[in-house]
């Protein structure tokens, strides 16, 4: 055989898209080259499938079985997408939260492979030509970070490529989009955590974090790239920190079809899952007193959403504001507060308010003197600050409240605010919990973004949106909230997500179509026309 046809046979076993390793039949191996690179075995996708959970079931922890299935998905991408899909409730938090927050600190550690884009600041110029490969031609789905707040990690530099592989990752096994036309991306800006910088098996640029206006020509470099290599491309911003999320976001949600997940996916997930729970209480929104605990991206855009639900409900933007009491590291937000973000000013309560509270030794009004003042009926932490949902802080609230609702909701498992069996025990067992990381707690709902973000994006993409709306996660929201759970749970089984995807789908493409963003008709955004779209892990 010529040396090309040699070469042509190992460039296909290389390519974890077109790699299908032993199950490559007789006939495709006599045709493509492959005898000798292969053992004579000829097995099947099943058989490959049981073969990967036996290694997986014979690892000591999490952190080896997330680098196997790393490694697994660049060299093939069936068979990691088919292993995921045939167990999901086993590999989410193996692919994604909890186990990627160890994969990103780990993640020059265990890198092998070129996966997605890593964009640094170095090569600002020449970013359209890095986009420019034509193996990027299918792209329709992009999830960029730049590292900066890592789940409750903080920054993890070049680390944070981990998030955007991994929810990458979830959009193929919750809502089927290819594999092919999926592109994670890191933007390397630096990083100011001094130990990574220090690490020699650091991956990343080791350069303190690049700011102010050389940070945003830098993003808009990229965003103007992207839009000129793929017109109507979904990008979803990830992990940015509190002051950029909220920026970016507002600066290209009309540019181009993009989102925040940490600001809409976390706040339609939590605003949907506490419309479940609230139904279980067989109360009405506007009744609920609600805290939160955490204003950055993620608490101010649930505050946002729920402002959003309670004025759905006949309230006025005043009264919809005064349900929602935010507390953030220095305190409950008050309005004279120095050094507030615009989000956090639509959150604070006036200093007359609270003239009569009682405070803390250091006279302040922290979360507890919070909790006692207003008695909650719903508890929402996003702080990523772990064990500050005390007894004290749960005992106060389900004192006041018969069934509270309680979501320490940071992650991952180490950031916490509270340890749901704690919660369970601390309120005679009355307390309805969601956590955002899985505990193994029966009757807790884990109040993952998975059951929102996959489905907005097929829903904004089948309905050739222009830009994804308010009103599109707002129904993302309702639609999670009516699907509710078996038992004491407040969702539908993981196992279940690529339907939850879907009907996620439907409701947000109608939603898109109801706010005059969509380019497709009514006939196009059927059940089944969406479904059609949704790829599964098979071999050709």
């Amino acid at each position: 055989m010529p040396p090309a046809f040699h070469a042509a046979a190992r460039a296909l076993l290389s390519d974890p898209l077109t790699n299908k390793g032993t199950a490559f039949t007789e006939a495709e191996r006599d045709r493509l080259g492959l005898h000798g690179l292969l053992p004579p075995h000829v097995g099947t996708l099943d058989s490959q499938i049981a073969r990967r959970r036996r290694v997986l079931d014979g690892m000591a922890d999490d952190f080896h079985r997330y680098a196997f299935l790393r490694e697994l998905q660049d060299s093939n991408e069936v068979l990691f997408h088919a292993l995921v899909q045939a167990d999901l409730p086993r590999m989410l938090p193996l692919v994604y939260t909890p186990t990627v927050g160890a994969g990103c600190e780990r993640f020059s550690e265990i890198w092998r492979k070129p996966r997605g884009l890593f964009l640094s600041h170095p090569n600002r110029d020449r970013i359209p030509d890095i986009l420019a490969d034509p193996a990027l031609d299918r792209v329709k789905v992009i999830v960029v970070s730049d590292g900066e707040r890592i789940l409750g990690l903080g920054d993890q530099g070049a680390g944070g490529m981990g998030i955007p592989i991994g929810k990458l990752a979830l959009y193929t096994a919750c809502a089927g989009i290819h594999p092919a036309e999926v592109l994670p991306i890191l933007l390397d800006v630096g990083t100011d955590n001094a130990g990574l910088r220090d690490d020699p098996l650091y991956v990343g640029w080791r350069n303190p974090r690049v700011r102010g206006e050389d940070y945003g020509g830098f993003v808009d470099s990229f965003v103007s790239a992207v839009t000129d290599r793929w017109p109507g491309v979904l990008l979803q911003w990830e992990d940015f920190a509190g002051h950029n999320a909220h920026d970016l976001l507002a600066r290209y949600r009309d540019r181009l079809l993009s989102f925040n997940d940490d600001i809409q996916g976390t706040a339609a997930t939590a605003v949907g899952t506490l419309l479940s729970a609230i139904h279980r209480t067989g109360a009405s929104l506007i009744d609920q007193r609600i805290v939160l605990f955490g204003a950055g991206a993620a608490g101010s855009g649930v505050a946002e959403l729920l402002v959003q639900a309670l004025r759905a409900e006949g309230l006025d933007e005043a009264a919809a504001r005064a349900r929602i009491w935010a507390v953030d590291r220095d305190g409950l937000i008050l309005s004279d507060m120095a050094k507030l973000t615009p989000p956090q000013m639509r959150l604070a309560r006036h200093p007359a308010e609270v003239a009569g509270w009682m405070r803390d030794a250091e006279g302040g009004l922290g979360l507890l003197e919070t909790v006692r003042a207003v008695r909650p009926t719903v508890l929402i932490g996003a702080s990523g600050q772990a064990g500050s949902f005390t007894e004290a802080v749960v005992r106060t609230m389900a004192e006041g409240c018969a069934r509270p609702v309680i979501f320490p909701l940071s992650n991952p498992v180490s950031r916490a605010e509270a340890h749901p069996a704690d919660v369970l025990a601390w309120s005679d067992g009355r307390a309805i919990v969601g956590t955002g990381s899985p505990f193994g707690v029966p009757g807790v709902t884990q109040v993952n973004n998975v059951y929102i973000f996959p489905g907005v994006g097929l829903g904004a993409l089948a309905a050739g949106a222009t830009r994804v709306t308010d009103g599109m996660f707002m129904a993302a929201a309702r639609a999670l909230g009516a699907m509710g759970g078996a038992g004491e749970t407040l969702l539908p089984a993981i196992e279940n997500l690529r339907s939850v995807a879907l009907r996620v789908a439907v409701v947000v493409a109608a939603a898109a179509l109801a706010d005059g963003v969509a380019s497709a008709g009514d006939e196009e955004l059927t059940e089944a026309r969406i479904a059609a779209l949704m790829w599964d892990a098979a071999y050709n």
